[in-house]
């Protein structure tokens, strides 16, 4: 057989074909993943057959020009841009996209509107979580849902399938999405119209048809021309406004006045209350500090009562000036809304606009008449009953007071308090009155065990015979009078002299020991004794009388205290 070559030589035609393609394929210079131009040659059931003026025709699937009804506009010699995906696949063939082609192109576009932030046509085409997808030009974006209006929508059904203007506000390029907001043009367009409204109103002015739009407990809406203005709750009136809505109704008319227009926000503040003058600005005038006025209780909370002294002004009645007795008592037991008081200033702050008021300031002071009973019994029920204390009021007054369980028996026991239960009605003595608080004493009604000392002129350094009332390891406690209600303790240290002597288990309840007075502070009732100190004393008192005579005779130190101890026991039998 012969060669290709041979039968080129042989056919020229053949030469001359492959010389007018290989110049016709020069001027055709086709780069994938780029768009390009490409010709309609045919259209079937299933592709579309097009001419990219490559080695080929290219089939793109029918499928990719039903989005955009681009099909029945489609014709054959119609010139469309495609995608180039492949040049040549592993078949041979060539492979183009008009989807790709209008995806790529979209998001070029997109690209550039985003700087520009030029407004797009989208059209909404389905669900999907925390929004929807948005079409723009075949390109799918997310629209989130608080993006597709000012306003929360119930229904959105009218606005499915439906050309919409959109603006992008987010591309992430390296994931190649792209979020939308129809919000942001309705925004853009509300601002323009409210930038050219505002235009004819400026701060200062008095609008006399503002409407009421819409109501809330910290302010209401009002539309003046056009605009949205914000009346705050705090501006409606000078004085104190619960509910804006007990004022005022949906679409009522207002007189107003422009306190505030912000241009950056195009936001509009205005005010009721500024069309009127400060009742406070005077106040100083009318009311005076310490001076007893009438008013209206309007509002009972749990610090205390709120009170009209006249139109838009009020006072406030601190829950410890409701009541003399208890500084803390709940407002609502004592006044009720409505209720037409006496109260006394207290206070006024002028700049912040607050007034404080007293109630109890009208009523007696049952503190005055109680000064006069410092020292005097009364008696007193017991409403509680603590670790440390007893607390009662006075039965006359209903004043508090307290009895620290020190002051319930001379002998400072802290058991005393079990014997005490709340509702026991007693006698005290008032010890005490200062800064409103009472201080109670049951012992006071007694006569006090150290009395013994100033009854028997006993001062320190004086010697005692006492009583061993009870033997401790550490020393002894001892009875001062005879009815035992003043108990000392004489430490080991003090009971004798000598060390060998100084032992607690020598001693036996009963005994009787003397023992000297080493301190004594009959204020706070606080008594030292020292059996040691006595017997110190008492050698001194031998040594003077008998130790001259003594030295020359050679007598000893331990004769001389017998022979004086003896003459005191032959004196005493003699006496008997």
């Amino acid at each position: 057989m012969a060669t290709e070559q041979e039968s080129k030589k042989i056919n020229p035609l053949h030469k001359e074909f492959q010389n007018l393609l290989d110049e016709d394929f020069k001027d055709r210079k086709l780069k994938e993943n780029e768009i390009i131009k490409a010709t309609v040659t045919e259209i079937t059931k299933n592709f579309i057959v097009c001419d990219c003026r490559a080695k080929m025709e290219a089939m793109i699937p029918i499928e990719e020009f039903k989005n955009d009804d681009e099909l029945s506009k489609l014709k054959v010699g119609s010139t469309i841009d495609v995608y180039l995906d492949r040049i040549e696949s592993a078949r041979g063939e060539i492979i183009i996209s008009r989807d790709k082609a209008r995806k790529m192109k979209a998001w070029k576009k997109m690209e550039r509107v985003f700087e520009t932030q030029e407004e797009l046509v989208a059209t909404l085409q389905g669900k999907c979580k925390g929004g929807f997808i948005a079409y723009v030009e075949g390109l799918p974006c997310f629209m989130p849902s608080s993006q597709i209006d000012v306003r929360p929508l119930k229904k959105i059904d009218h606005l499915m399938n439906t050309p919409i203007k959109v603006i992008a506000t987010r591309i992430d390029k390296n994931r190649g999405n792209v979020c939308v907001s129809r919000r942001a043009v309705l925004e853009k367009s509300k601002n323009a119209e409210i930038t050219e409204a505002l235009k004819n109103i400026k701060e200062g002015d008095v609008v006399n048809d503002a409407i009421v739009k819409a109501c809330t407990d910290w302010g209401i809406f009002l539309d003046i021309n056009g605009v949205d203005a914000l009346l705050h709750v705090s501006d409606l009136s000078h004085g104190r406004v619960k509910k804006p809505s007990d004022l005022v109704t949906i679409g009522q008319k207002l007189k107003v006045k422009i306190t505030k227009i912000d241009p950056k926000t195009n936001r509009v503040s205005a005010s009721i209350k500024a069309l009127t003058e400060d009742p406070y600005s005077n106040i100083e005038k009318k009311y005076k500090v310490g001076e007893i006025y009438e008013g209206v209780v309007t509002k009972i909370m749990d610090y205390g009562c709120f009170v009209r002294i006249e139109e838009s002004i009020e006072g406030l009645v601190h829950n410890s000036e409701l009541d003399w007795t208890n500084r803390n008592v709940k407002p609502s037991k004592i006044l009720s809304v409505s209720q037409k008081i006496k109260f006394r200033i207290v206070n006024i702050d002028k700049d912040s606009k607050r007034i404080s008021l007293s109630y109890k300031a009208t009523q007696e002071n049952p503190w005055e008449k109680i000064k006069d009973q410092i020292g005097k019994q009364v008696k007193i029920k017991i409403n509680n009953v603590t670790d440390k204390a007893v607390f009662g009021e006075l039965i006359e007054s209903g004043l508090m007071g307290m009895c620290h369980y020190k002051e319930l028996n001379y002998s400072e026991d802290i058991n005393e308090l079990k014997k005490y239960k709340k509702n026991d009605v007693i006698s005290v003595k008032i010890i005490e009155i200062k800064d409103d608080k009472i201080r109670f004493s049951k012992r006071a009604l007694e006569k006090d065990p150290f009395d013994f000392f100033v009854d028997n002129n006993k001062k320190i350094g004086d010697i005692i015979t006492t009583r061993i009332h009870e033997v401790l390891k550490t020393g002894v406690k001892v009875a001062v009078d005879k009815d035992k209600k003043v108990i000392v303790t004489i430490k080991k240290a003090d009971l004798a002299k000598d060390s060998a002597n100084a032992r607690p288990e020598v001693f036996s309840p009963g005994n009787a020991l003397d023992a000297k007075i080493t301190e004594l502070d009959l204020k706070v009732r606080k008594v030292k004794l020292s059996v040691k100190a006595a017997q110190i004393d008492e050698e001194k008192s031998l040594i003077a009388k008998f130790g001259e005579g003594a030295t020359k005779s050679g007598a000893t130190l331990k004769g001389i205290f017998e022979k004086a101890i003896g003459s005191k026991k032959k004196k005493k039998k003699e006496e008997k």
